[in-house]
């Protein structure tokens, strides 16, 4: 299937260049978001390359376990409506355009500070998760996602209010060494982009909300 084939591939390059990027801390180091440096060099390509390393091996493989599981459904929706070229086109303009969006507001934040650094897929997954979640924001009865340490599934749309709250709050705050922003502003994006290639999806999206509450 041609949506499976696009995911598997963004994974295992993303996966290749992480595993390589550990055992070569110069490569890693060229790559990454350093906003001072871009600043200073002019490498605005770091926006893209970040979201190809990975901290470790966990930070990789929760990344890339949600993009397989959202974006193969994301990328079959495109195609749907789009056709198979035009809906690759729009699902690479989804998760890469979340990638470099989301990390914009952290350059703005940090371009000054010489010891910061960020790096991840976690925008361009948050936006696959959230045009998901537009398409379906409601799951059938006893499913959902599991978020923890909640013990039972809760459903998306649900899911989607506490992830936005939550990393705007953790943004703020600048705590740890997660990129909160990221994950903020690739859901924004996601919805955004999403609405913008198809304008339909915030019907859907109300209607399946409306029904399950009212």
């Amino acid at each position: 299937m041609f949506a499976v084939d696009a995911t598997l591939v963004l994974i295992l390059l993303t996966a290749a260049i992480s595993i390589y990027a550990w055992s070569n801390p110069e490569f890693q180091d060229s790559w990454i978001l350093n906003p001072f440096v871009m600043r200073k060099r002019n490498e605005w390509y770091r926006f893209l390359t970040a979201g190809f390393l990975h901290a470790d091996l966990m930070h990789l493989i929760f990344n890339m376990f949600a993009f397989y599981s959202f974006g193969v459904i994301i990328q079959a929706v495109f195609e749907r409506f789009f056709g198979p070229q035009d809906g690759l086109l729009c699902y690479l303009v989804l998760y890469l355009g979340g990638i470099i969006v989301s990390d914009i507001p952290s350059y703005i934040r940090h371009r000054k500070d010489v010891d910061y650094r960020s790096l991840g897929a976690s925008g361009g997954v948050a936006a696959v998760i959230f045009a998901s979640i537009l398409f379906n924001p409601v799951a059938p009865k006893g499913s959902g996602i599991y978020v923890f340490p909640i013990p039972f599934p809760i459903q998306p749309f649900l899911f989607g209010l506490l992830y936005l709250g939550y990393s705007y709050y953790q943004g703020r705050r600048q705590g740890g060494n997660i990129n909160h922003d990221a994950h903020f502003y690739g859901a924004l994006y996601g919805m955004l982009v999403t609405l913008i290639m198809f304008p339909e999806a915030g019907s859907i999206f109300l209607s399946q909300v409306k029904q399950y509450l009212f």
